[in-house]
């Protein structure tokens, strides 16, 4: 499969650092873009891109030219996380800007599968319209939440389940946590 992950300026940027890593290395091929407010974020919690997998391919937020904006890429998924506020009201109105935002447009034109990990905490009614208002047109929103049915003991099997759940919305095989029995 070819997937598309962003990361945007919301706390928890090496959740979609870390899944990115994974899809690769499962053999899927992915591409990343990582907004300008994403950095910023990733540098403040101590993340960066260095150990990201040396076959997942780069594009910068500021390409709005880039073979991501265009249907014609045809990548099968998308993923944004974390997916700031910004960034969901931006997808929610259509306001492509950016790369990340106009890929988003993209895989709702195509009808191809586009998951939200909407990332704040309380959500604001005008936040949880929008969610309501992309869902449904069918995008998935899959906030960054934990389960504690698998016991984790630590902070990587609470984060491994996160990931393991946005795997199994992109229809990818894997066995990184403990299913419910």
């Amino acid at each position: 499969m070819k997937i598309l992950v962003g990361i945007t300026g919301a706390s928890g940027t090496h959740l979609g650092l870390n899944l990115a890593n994974m899809v690769s290395n499962l053999g899927h091929e992915v591409h990343l873009i990582i907004s300008e407010n994403a950095k910023i974020s990733m540098k403040k919690e101590g993340f960066d891109t260095d150990d990201l997998n040396s076959n997942v391919i780069t594009h910068q937020n500021g390409e709005i030219y880039s073979s991501a904006a265009s249907g014609s890429s045809r990548f099968d998924k998308m993923i944004v996380v974390p997916c700031s506020i910004n960034t969901l009201a931006k997808i929610s109105c259509s306001l492509a800007d950016n790369l990340i935002a106009r890929a988003a447009a993209v895989m709702l034109k195509e009808h191809k599968t586009l998951i939200l990990a909407v990332r704040e905490m309380p959500f604001s009614a005008i936040s949880l319209r929008q969610m309501s208002e992309l869902s449904a047109l069918g995008v998935i929103i899959a906030p960054p939440v934990l389960a504690y049915y698998s016991c984790p003991k630590n902070l990587d099997e609470m984060e491994n389940f996160i990931i393991g759940k946005w795997l199994d919305l992109l229809c990818i095989e894997h066995d990184i946590f403990q299913r419910w029995n």
